[in-house]
């Protein structure tokens, strides 16, 4: 009976951490590129009183045995990297990777980090710079005179600028990708670092095989679904419930032994 008190207590500590989960999805719905988090579960050891295919006492093979679980753990909380609706911005600094890939920005440690907001600005000395105020890498600098509404960025990346009638070319954008995504480690303000479960970086021109092509005066919108959530939240709302019962069920069936006399 004691058993029962500790796997409900299991299933009520995994539909919390489900629950967390949604709390931050709903939290950045209106996050730009936000990703959307899943809670993965896997059941845990189990108790064997009678292993399956044992012989029975006539000779014969039991069909089953006698296996009682544990419960349940959180096995991953893993980010689901399915694109986003877009926003037109008609900003020019505003870019979106349609297809797979991150833009690289170097941070102020000196590292890279990964993303897929597009919400960048022109700093004091013309770098192009994410809103943290980490520059895209490669570098993206223009020359100075030219307002913003000057540059052009094409589909490969191409950055280009119009001087007088000319158009001059000055920089290029470079798109980075992961073997597997999900294991990318989530920073915080939209960036990621690479890990050995992502494996490294693979760097590309936009609009190559495998990646994606930019898109200016456009934003990648969060791709959490409310809807979605919701549902979640409240069937992990009522197996947290369910989980609870269990135990109050347990305490009233040792309550009971407890007063046999």
């Amino acid at each position: 009976m004691m058993r029962s008190l500790f796997t409900a207590a299991t299933g009520m500590e995994s539909q919390q951490i489900t629950i967390d989960t949604i709390a931050n999805n709903l939290a950045n719905v209106n996050t730009t590129a936000f990703k959307r988090s899943r809670a993965n579960f896997h059941d845990l050891l189990y108790q064997t009183l009678r292993s399956p295919g044992q012989n029975s006492t006539a000779g014969s093979i039991t069909p089953s045995g006698i296996q009682i679980g544990a419960g349940s753990k959180v096995s991953s909380v893993e980010k689901m990297f399915s694109e986003g609706p877009i926003k037109i911005t008609n900003k020019t600094t505003d870019l979106i990777i349609k297809g797979e890939g991150f833009f690289r920005v170097q941070k102020d440690d000196g590292t890279l980090g990964y993303t897929r907001d597009g919400a960048f600005n022109f700093d004091n000395t013309g770098r192009l710079v994410n809103s943290s105020g980490f520059p895209l890498v490669p570098e993206i600098v223009i020359p100075e005179g030219i307002t913003h509404d000057k540059v052009h960025f094409g589909l490969d990346g191409t950055v280009s600028v119009k001087v007088g009638g000319n158009t001059e070319e000055i920089g290029e954008i470079l798109l980075a990708n992961f073997i597997n995504p999900t294991g990318l480690d989530s920073l915080g303000r939209n960036m990621y670092g690479s890990t050995s479960a992502s494996g490294d970086a693979v760097i590309s021109k936009p609009n190559a095989r495998g990646f994606g092509r930019i898109g200016q005066g456009e934003l990648e919108s969060s791709n959490v679904n409310i809807v979605e959530e919701m549902v979640n939240m409240i069937s992990g709302q009522r197996a947290y419930e369910i989980s609870s019962k269990v135990i109050q069920t347990s305490d009233q069936m040792l309550q009971q032994t407890n007063n046999i006399r």
